[in-house]
């Protein structure tokens, strides 16, 4: 008896630990899911401007403008989620422009719609700075005219390129707190106290936030069952400082807008008009009234 429970626990073992190798191996297909379907448009049938620009190690991307550029103006650099595209994008940065008169820049990562690379997450901060690089020396973007806006995964590409060239604003959707959080989620014994072994993606929003200079604007929908609400507000309370916080009363993860209507389209202006060194030491403004 003895001897089958220890073949049985070194069994377990085993399956355990070639668990987390597996984890170890691919969680990076497990964060970044480009989702599968039509080719890349190239612009075509698309009322908007298609730019191209190269990586720090050789990658050829592309990034959609959205509205008219003036100098000086406010360009808003818009990074969307783990399943999501650019072009897709397109609609919700149309509305953005028109309510809050920026320059709106969706880049898209490698991999992704018809890109070539492998999605990861050291790529993806080599994707954001290209993506910054360019709006810099194309459209003149200056730390007192960017805004960085993110959605879902997003919003930790955004929180991390804050982190190395801060913006005037940093606006984020729908945010999740941590990688580690995140995983900890999947109900597996062990992960979250492992993650720093196991860990190839080293998102940490919160940790982020609490360091920059910039304002935080956090968004969420109190529906949103792919990243909990909670998270949303750990992200907030963690930011040095703070902007405003709205929570979307009956919205999900990808319909914010949609159900916030009018009163997200209001937050969204005044996060992108706000002069951050005028409220930076003013303090976290009331919670937004949910949505009825």
């Amino acid at each position: 008896m003895t001897h089958a429970l220890s073949v049985v626990a070194v069994g377990l073992v085993l399956f355990y630990a070639g668990w987390l190798a597996l984890l170890w191996r691919f969680q990076e297909r497990i964060v970044f899911q480009p989702p599968s379907g039509p080719e890349a448009s190239n612009g075509r049938d698309i009322p908007v401007r298609q730019v191209r620009y190269r990586t720090s190690d050789g990658l050829h991307l592309f990034a959609y403008i959205v509205g008219d550029h003036a100098p000086n103006a406010t360009v808003m650099l818009g990074f969307h989620g783990n399943a999501d595209l650019s072009r897709w994008l397109i609609p919700w940065a149309t509305t953005a422009a028109r309510e809050t008169s920026a320059c709106v820049v969706l880049p898209e990562y490698r991999g992704y719609d018809a890109l070539p690379g492998t999605p990861s997450y050291a790529g993806s901060a080599r994707d954001a700075r290209a993506a910054l690089d360019f709006v810099r020396a194309e459209l003149g973007a200056t730390p007192a005219n960017l805004v960085y806006f993110g959605h879902s995964l997003g919003t930790a590409i955004a929180a991390e390129l804050a982190a190395e060239a801060p913006p005037r604003v940093l606006v984020l959707q729908s945010p999740f707190s941590s990688a580690r959080a995140m995983a900890k989620r999947m109900v597996v014994p062990g992960v979250s106290a492992l993650w720093g072994i196991i860990s190839r993606v080293h998102f940490d929003t919160i940790h982020r936030v609490r360091l920059l200079q910039c304002s935080v604007w956090v968004s969420h929908g109190d529906k949103d069952l792919v990243i909990p609400v909670r998270m949303g507000r750990e992200v907030f309370a963690a930011a040095a400082h703070k902007g405003e916080l709205l929570i979307v009363a009956g919205a999900a993860h990808n319909d914010v807008g949609i159900v916030g209507g009018e009163v997200y389209w209001d937050w969204l202006r005044r996060a992108v008009g706000e002069d951050a060194m005028a409220h930076r030491d003013r303090g976290a403004r009331a919670e937004t009234p949910p949505v009825p």
